[in-house]
């Protein structure tokens, strides 16, 4: 086994250690450019074990199509949720998250497909999963970062929305919007996905609140943050506003 991916339990003698099931679940809408690359340079960290859940809100580029197909050559698990109309970010993963723990995963990482998420900081992030239950991948603290063709009205955006919501809501770790995550399967069934009420931008930081509640371990590891590949950012100040009025309620609920 990789010497940078969760160590297996302890076998009998002569027993092959077991591999973690890990299950990279992304949604998609109009990522027809951006998917193969994504699924590719995934791929290309040689990480045993390893399995998809694309959930496709319809996508009217053909991003489905091109996920089914992705599937078909897939030699393990690779499983394509269809929706039939654009739901929210939040019911996508709530929808992916389900579907990897009927796979049977051992660990779910949840990153974007528009590769602003770098693949090659999974299995650093997998390490660092050996020691807790989950890895958030965060831009603000030492050794992360954001791109650096970002405006100032881009980084306001991105850092004063970020330091609102961990102030307002109540939020510890640096990063709560980070939609850039590794987890334990256990984690994800302490916290109850059915419990998530969020969706759109919002969904990422009511995750993190709720698994600080549940009292998991949660460890986060500095990346840079890059401007999507190809298609439209689907970020905005409005965005960001809609997710504080969003989340403030969640503060005083326990």
């Amino acid at each position: 086994m990789r010497p940078d991916t969760p160590t297996a339990p302890e076998t009998d003698p002569g027993e092959a250690p077991k591999i973690p099931k890990i299950m990279i679940v992304i949604p998609t809408f109009n990522e027809a450019e951006n998917l193969p690359v994504v699924y590719q340079r995934i791929c290309e960290q040689n990480i045993p074990g390893l399995g998809f859940i694309i959930v496709d809100d319809n996508s009217p580029d053909g991003t489905g199509q091109i996920a089914d197909d992705l599937s078909d050559r897939h030699e393990g698990v690779f499983r394509v949720i269809h929706r039939p109309e654009k739901k929210g970010l939040g019911r996508a993963y709530v929808a992916g998250f389900k579907a990897a723990l009927e796979e049977g995963a051992d660990i779910v990482v949840e990153m974007d497909a528009d590769l602003s998420h770098p693949p090659k900081e999974i299995p650093r992030m997998l390490q660092a999963l050996e020691d807790h239950d989950v890895v958030v991948g965060t831009r603000y603290m030492a050794g992360g970062g954001v791109d650096p063709s970002w405006s100032l009205g881009r980084r306001l955006l991105s850092s004063l929305g970020n330091a609102g919501i961990r102030v307002l809501v109540g939020i510890a770790v640096t990063d709560p919007t980070s939609g850039f995550k590794v987890f334990r399967r256990s984690a994800l069934e302490q916290v109850g996905l059915d419990s998530l009420r969020s969706n759109g931008f919002a969904f990422q930081a009511e995750m993190m609140l709720a698994c600080e509640r549940a009292g998991l371990r949660i460890a986060e590891h500095p990346y840079s943050f890059r401007m999507r590949a190809a298609g439209d950012s689907k970020m905005s100040a409005g965005i960001v506003c809609e997710a504080i009025v969003r989340l403030l309620p969640l503060r005083f609920k326990h």
